[in-house]
């Protein structure tokens, strides 16, 4: 085998079907310049932005599009270079430092998701360290890489499939959560012997602003944008379809919505020349790679059998204890709730209303929000469709933020281990409480909020926009065009 039939067969690994013949009957368009919100499904022209600006919804008040005043590369760059100095200098550095009547104790970051692995509980010290640890630092690692590689002149073909990985992890990042969860433990350490914060902390806190300051900088659509697509749609089959690129202008007329179908993963919108089926594969997308389908498939169904699995774990995790705290030789069990009350009775109340909206307020708004969103959708109700689709985003935004109670106690393990004297264990309710926030934030990604609009009829048919957030009909065949928010500038 020569080398010219090795790069065949690594081509064809890599890109399947790239060497079949285009099907020239049908025709696929790539129309440049139109956006399906990801909330309502309503399908709209974006109006050339201006630094500054952004472009939401007409209809539910989404944030479609923005444009920042500053650099969209060398800005979020050097914030993820920032982020990358403070990421290595945060796993060399010590979080904490306990002093119990002379016996000291110093941790990192990496001891907490070691220490509930040697007693036993692996699943959540690696959901630990995944979301502390591991995936933090594949974000930073892989912006890096995205923004090195925007700066060349012409756009490597991997910097596309990396941005798409970003999007699919950053959710997993949750360093500002954990910060939180350090200062919870912080007071609860406060009252059991002197406690003396590390660099590391500080390294967190900067981390967490750097991670944000990159993600509120960075502009995706123009890294899109540079994106040379094919010049087929590769089927699911591997056969392929020709494909052409419009850019449509306002006041153009739209397809039909059950014609068009765009990617959740870059946002393109494809235009075929004939009705497509609402859940099926439809494709690769020719600018990501990602599969394209116009709603997601068995949506409902999954979001809940999640939320039925989510409301098993819910009961244990408060009735059993998290932890066991165990001084001079006697232990005390600690619930969800109870370390609340502890943390209000010390006077420290802001902190225990903090724990209380995050660890039990926020697990419920998420069960009964989805549960209450899927059963109007089966009813098909017209009813509050604006208020719904607001009330998933803020579900999708703070589901992470349950996760406080879990990194609480893989930071109290790894801190207090004077063994009789002093030593806190982790217990059965802090693995049921871990698995209610995973399972609600897959129930929250499994839900596709369009489907509200899609069964009351309204993303059948095109309609003009009027102010944002309200949605009033228009004469056939009439564009949809984005509201442009001139008056509100970019708060990045």
């Amino acid at each position: 085998m020569n080398a010219t039939q090795v790069m065949a067969l690594l081509r064809e690994a890599l890109f399947p079907g790239r060497d079949v013949p285009v099907d020239e009957e049908r025709h696929v368009r790539l129309l440049r310049g139109v956006v399906e919100c990801p909330c309502c499904g309503h399908y709209q022209i974006l109006p050339e932005l201006n630094p500054g600006t952004q472009a939401r919804c007409c209809r539910c008040n989404q944030l479609l599009d923005r444009r920042n005043r500053t650099s969209p590369i060398a800005t979020p760059l050097a914030f993820c270079i920032s982020s990358a100095a403070l990421y290595l200098a945060m796993l060399a550095s010590t979080l904490m430092m306990l002093d119990l009547y002379g016996r000291q104790r110093t941790v990192n970051i990496l001891t907490g998701p070691i220490e509930l692995l040697h007693e036993g509980w692996g699943e959540v010290g690696v959901l630990v360290a995944i979301a502390t640890i591991i995936v933090p630092g594949l974000v930073i690692g892989m912006m890096l890489s995205i923004l090195v590689g925007a700066l060349q002149p012409r756009l490597p073909f991997w910097v596309p499939h990396l941005l798409k990985w970003y999007e699919r992890l950053r959710p997993w990042s949750m360093v500002e959560v954990y910060i939180l969860g350090v200062f919870v433990a912080y007071t609860k350490l406060s009252d059991l012997a002197y406690v003396q914060i590390g660099a590391a902390v500080f390294l967190v806190s900067g981390l967490m602003l750097t991670m944000s300051a990159t993600d509120a900088t960075l502009d995706t659509e123009l890294i899109w944008e540079r994106r040379q697509t094919d010049h087929s749609l590769r089927r699911m089959d591997n056969r392929r379809v020709r494909l052409t690129c419009e850019s449509v202008a306002r006041h153009t007329p739209l397809p039909p919505p059950s014609h068009m179908a765009s990617c959740l993963s870059c946002g393109a919108v494809l235009a075929f020349d004939e009705a497509m089926p609402t859940t099926e594969a439809l494709g690769f997308c020719p600018r990501c790679g990602h599969v394209v389908r116009r709603r997601k498939s068995n949506g409902r169904m999954r979001a809940l059998a999640l939320l039925i699995s989510a409301v098993v774990f819910y009961l244990p995790a408060n009735i059993y204890p998290v932890m066991t705290v165990i001084r001079l030789g006697g232990g005390t069990g600690h619930t969800i709730i109870a370390g609340a009350v502890e943390l209000w009775q010390d006077g420290m109340i802001p902190l225990s209303l903090l724990v209380l909206f995050a660890s039990v307020t926020v697990p419920v708004l998420k069960i009964f929000g989805l549960l209450f969103m899927l059963f109007t959708t089966w009813r098909r109700s017209e009813r509050w469709l604006v208020a719904r689709t607001k009330l998933y985003r803020v579900i999708d935004i703070i589901g992470r933020w349950s996760m406080i109670d879990v990194f609480m106690v893989s930071i109290l393990v790894a801190m207090v281990r004077f063994n009789s004297m002093a030593s806190i264990t982790a217990n059965g309710g802090m693995v049921c409480f871990a698995a209610v926030v995973v399972l609600t934030i897959f129930a929250v990604h499994a839900f596709d909020p369009r489907v509200m609009w899609d069964v009351v009829g309204d993303n059948e048919t095109s309609s003009d926009c009027g102010l944002a957030g309200r949605a009033t009909p228009a004469p056939a065949p009439q564009t949809t065009a984005a509201y442009l928010n001139n008056m509100e500038p970019d708060r990045a």
